[in-house]
């Protein structure tokens, strides 16, 4: 199970009203792909609802979706939103990554 922060539904909804996305069915499906300088990569993006096997994740009106496989590598993890001096955008706290590269956009575990 993942847990998503009141500012990340706030920067998801704002997203979905940017793509012309409907929260009632669209969802934010959240994936690991293989790639990055550390072996994975956190993937984003809107699809038409769940699949399947989706895990479903709902705070305030807005769904969030992971797939079978990615739910191995994001047990436990927590999607923020940022908009600090260092910059903004998503950030994931992911108690199984053992390590990540400089940038911080890929993880190993």
């Amino acid at each position: 199970m993942i847990t998503v922060t009141a500012s990340a539904v706030e920067a998801i909804r704002a997203c979905m009203r940017d793509e012309n996305r409907d929260p009632a069915t669209a969802v934010l499906r959240v994936a690991v792909r293989g790639g990055g300088c550390s072996g994975l990569m956190y993937d984003l993006s809107f699809e038409d609802g769940p699949r399947e096997d989706d895990e479903v994740v709902e705070r305030d009106g807005i769904r969030i979706v992971v797939d079978k496989r990615s739910r191995l590598f994001l047990a436990g993890l927590t999607l923020d939103y940022t908009s600090g001096l260092n910059g903004r955008g998503f950030v994931f706290s992911n108690p199984n990554a053992k390590g990540t590269c400089g940038c911080g956009e890929s993880f190993a575990v």
